[in-house]
């Protein structure tokens, strides 16, 4: 069994252990690897994001959360080509980008045979050319909207007038190409667009930001007929 398939399997014993830890000598022998081997596999689960954990002292050892995996997804090579196109167009532009590049290791582990070398063979031929990124930007705004919180940034529009905004994330619009964010603009007191690729400077606060329904900034707005994309709809509730 070599390394990556030994990962994903350590991560399947110990959910399936749950909520009973298990030592690492026993994950040793199971793998029939050293108990050395199995602690830097555990490091590297831990290090990656996956939510393993130690507990120290009699009847200790490692645990999973299963709440916070998910259970064994088979992929067709379809849709395992599918996702390589899609993970493709996640550059470093793209809102949520490392934690797409994240899941994709993920899922290349998990996939054998066919939907594999389809994947494989895919991610060989397609290329990008890398577009200029904030990452501090980019960061500020994802953990802005995920966290609800206010989000002050600095703003430069298309005639080159820079100005200071303290604003409430709404969502996030994609448009030929390019991302923007929706928000209640604080200090214009309306609904605002801002082109991620315009914002020089963004510092997220532990301030809550109030509830603003994303349909209702865009109205009137050259994005009102903005729809939810097809591939997202079924993870939303409906409107």
């Amino acid at each position: 069994m070599n390394r990556t398939a030994r990962l994903y399997a350590l991560v399947e014993e110990l959910r399936a252990a749950s909520p009973r830890p298990l030592t690492v000598g026993a994950l040793a022998a199971r793998f029939e690897v050293s108990p050395r081997t199995v602690q830097r596999d555990l490091q590297a689960l831990l290090e990656s994001g996956v939510p393993v954990r130690a507990t120290a002292g009699r009847g200790g050892g490692w645990a999973v959360d299963p709440a916070m995996t998910l259970p064994p997804i088979r992929f067709t090579a379809e849709e395992a080509s599918a996702l390589a196109v899609a993970l493709a167009a996640a550059d470093a532009a793209t809102p949520y980008a490392g934690a797409a590049r994240s899941a994709a290791l993920k899922i290349a582990a998990s996939m054998t045979g066919r939907a594999s070398a389809a994947a494989q063979e895919l991610a060989q031929r397609i290329v990008s050319l890398p577009s200029p990124a904030d990452c501090a930007v980019r960061t500020a705004v994802e953990q802005a909207l995920t966290a609800g919180t206010v989000l002050r940034l600095t703003y430069v529009d298309a005639a080159g007038r820079r100005s200071d905004r303290a604003v409430e994330p709404a969502g996030l619009l994609t448009a030929d190409g390019r991302w923007y964010l929706i928000a209640w603009c604080r200090t214009r007191g309306a609904g605002r667009g801002f082109r991620l690729d315009r914002i020089t400077a963004a510092t997220p606060t532990a301030e809550p930001a109030g509830s603003h329904d994303l349909s209702a900034l865009l109205r009137g707005s050259v994005a009102a007929d903005a729809v939810r994309p097809t591939a997202l709809a079924p993870l939303a509730p409906p409107p």
